[in-house]
């Protein structure tokens, strides 16, 4: 073998052994170890991947908070009725609006649903409770009282789902009346009617609004006339609470004799927008 040739041989090293079947083959140096360039690659897979899920999240949100704000809207802008009629119609748009309600009131520094019930835990659990637009009704699984829930649609067997301006609750049968921000619509003073008939005389109702809905220095209305109009229809201002920034509670007692309902004037009540976050 001449020079050459022994050159070449060496220069090619051994050979690579053919593997038989069944028999594991050696493998490429090639796939052995990753490249710098590779996994940089990988990483940049992985972050725009991550990039377009948070980028998702992001536009479901927003496509949720504004179906919220849409409906939102409708509720405080229609009657009763219409209201009772459109959830009806579409249950599920009534899950969509408490979903988005939840997120709103997540952040709130305070709620006011907080306070009432700490307020009825306060007193004799043998109070009968009507919860007027219970939502989830945290109320009645958060206190040992007896609450008649009551909204507009609900899957929970436990609410009574139903107009709120005619429910079906006997007439003075209840003890406390609720209505925590869920005076809405164009014709809210029904609903309050209607807690009027169902309350027992001396019994309590109980209002949390959202403040600027009773602020006439930003298109609200005159709290002292809605406070009046209340009275009129045979109630009695006992405490009003606007400690907190976002909300005012007000507390009224049902005396032993009413008033006609057509014979007073109800203010209008700003509706309440939510702002696009």
């Amino acid at each position: 073998m001449d020079a050459s040739a022994k050159g070449r041989k060496k220069r090619g090293g051994k050979k690579r052994r053919k593997a038989t079947k069944g028999e594991p083959s050696e493998p490429s140096s090639h796939g052995a170890e990753q490249t710098p360039s590779n996994s940089l690659s990988k990483r940049r897979k992985l972050g725009a991947t991550s990039s377009s899920t948070s980028f998702l999240d992001k536009m479901r949100a927003r496509l949720s908070g504004g179906h919220f704000r849409m409906l939102n809207e409708k509720l405080y802008t229609c009657s009763g009725k219409e209201a009772f009629n459109y959830f009806n119609d579409d249950p599920d748009l009534f899950n969509v609006y408490h979903t988005g309600y939840k997120e709103q009131m997540s952040h709130w520094p305070e709620q006011p649903v907080n306070i009432i019930i700490k307020w009825l835990k306060s007193r004799n659990s043998n109070l009968t409770v009507a919860d007027f637009g219970c939502g989830d009704a945290r109320i009645a699984k958060t206190v040992k009282n007896k609450v008649f829930s009551i909204d507009l649609v609900s899957n929970d067997p436990s609410v009574i789902a139903c107009d709120m301006s005619q429910t079906p609750l006997e007439s003075s049968t209840i003890d406390v009346a609720i209505f925590c921000l869920s005076l809405m619509g164009t014709t809210y003073s029904s609903y309050i009617n209607e807690a009027n008939r169902v309350l027992k005389p001396s019994g309590w109702l109980l209002i949390a609004e959202v403040k600027s809905r009773l602020d006439p220095n930003n298109g609200g209305a005159d709290p002292d006339e809605f406070v009046e109009a209340v009275n009129n229809l045979g109630f009695s201002l006992v405490s009003k609470d606007m400690a907190n920034k976002m909300f005012i509670l007000l507390y009224f007692k049902k005396k032993e004799k009413t008033a006609s309902a057509r014979n007073i004037s109800w203010p209008e009540l700003k509706p309440c927008i939510y702002k696009r976050r």
